[in-house]
């Protein structure tokens, strides 16, 4: 993108990390939410946007947790980490535990019903086994491609080369392998004891109807939420900002903006974008980033052949390699407004033109294949127009 074009994939993803900031946020606030109806048996009146008195209060405290951590220092958040991670598991595996305790047999069976296709919703209507399951990987892929494009805000922290490897085969492989198992089990029960799919943990621990699994559960998704919204989409856009504008905004006043944006995405959740859909809301999400994954791998792997000049990287001299015409690579930066644009128009196909508005209303899966074909898209426009030299 060049030296000072950089700063525009890196603002989209600042965007990005904002959006998701404010959905933790709101789903931070409902474990809170928990805790209070669990105490006070008093759910609340609905009030404003579709939250109840319950939920503002749940909302406005966790917002003002998050700046004190953040407000902390960075140590802080470390330790709120290392308790967060662990507690949320211990609470997952007794969660499953009850469940599958009420559920008794009947837990196997359903599970058996959801890995035998079951009755598809969602936009997943009429698709096979295969593309239902390409839909809903490139929906994973796309809820954490934001934090594939920091990652080097985490890597640069660790010891070695083998830490980093250790810590993305057991935190991303390991991690992924082992939780997707407790939500299959966990999803599986719910629908043998309450007769539907129960979509938040919060709403399957209050239908459990236990105060003791109330107040911890609570707590635990609670610092879960918060931990990982901090580090995935708290410091990241706040670093953007403060990078964006250094003579302006420093990192502390970049995250006062990420929370002030956060708090009006989170107050609208319930009233208007849950009505919009979480699966378009994060496919969208994932499509404005996708094209940067794609030509960054092609880009770094094909073009440039693995090789660069590290201290060039950051130089703003016009004599630089990466300065291109005037700081910006428009070749680079063409290919991701192209990809872009078709990539989220897989999930809104009526900005589209040309047959490709029809071809993707036709195509199904919700917009669930909007991260495979914008990175796709990415890498072979920026593949075709960009010199090789």
């Amino acid at each position: 993108m060049g030296v000072f074009g950089a700063n525009f994939p890196a603002m989209a993803r600042g965007l990005v990390a904002m959006f998701w900031y404010g959905a933790q946020t709101y789903a931070a606030s409902t474990a809170v939410a928990l805790l209070i109806t669990g105490i006070t048996g008093n759910p609340g009146t609905e009030m404003f946007l579709g939250m109840t008195g319950v939920m503002w209060v749940s909302f406005i405290f966790v917002s003002a947790f998050q700046v004190y951590l953040f407000w902390q220092g960075v140590d802080l958040v470390r330790r709120f980490l290392n308790f967060a991670g662990p507690a949320v598991y211990v609470v997952m595996v007794l969660l499953m535990i009850v469940i599958w305790f009420k559920a008794g047999g009947g837990l196997l069976s359903e599970v058996g019903e959801i890995f035998s296709g079951g009755t598809r919703t969602g936009g997943f209507e009429g698709l096979g086994s295969f593309g239902a399951f390409l839909a809903v990987f490139s929906i994973m892929v796309g809820y954490f491609a934001a934090v594939v494009i920091n990652f080097g805000d985490f890597a640069r922290f660790v010891k070695n080369e083998d830490e980093m490897k250790k810590g993305n085969l057991w935190g991303l492989v390991g991690n992924v392998i082992f939780f997707s198992f407790i939500t299959l089990m966990i999803t599986g029960g719910t629908i043998a004891i309450f007769g539907e799919y129960v979509e938040s943990p919060t709403d399957m621990v209050a239908k459990v109807d236990n105060i003791v699994l109330t107040i911890v559960a609570a707590f635990a998704f609670f610092a879960a939420t918060v931990g990982i919204n901090m580090v995935a989409n708290f410091i990241p856009p706040a670093y953007d900002l403060a990078n964006l504008m250094p003579s302006k905004i420093n990192f502390r006043t970049g995250g006062l903006i990420t929370a002030a944006f956060g708090f009006v995405i989170g107050g609208m959740w319930v009233a208007v974008i849950t009505q919009m859909g979480l699966f378009p809301f994060v496919n969208t999400l994932g499509a404005i980033l996708a094209p940067v994954f794609g030509i960054m791998i092609v880009d770094y792997y094909v073009i440039k052949k693995q090789r660069l000049d590290v201290d060039d990287l950051f130089s703003d001299s016009p004599k630089g390699k990466y300065h291109y015409n005037g700081g910006f690579n428009g070749k680079g930066m063409l290919a991701w407004a192209l990809s872009g644009y078709i990539a989220v128009g897989t999930v809104w196909p009526n900005i589209l033109f040309l047959g490709l508005d029809d071809f993707f209303a036709n195509l199904g899966g919700g917009g669930g294949y909007a991260w495979i074909i914008g990175a796709s898209l990415g890498a072979v426009i920026h593949l075709a127009i960009s010199s090789k030299k």
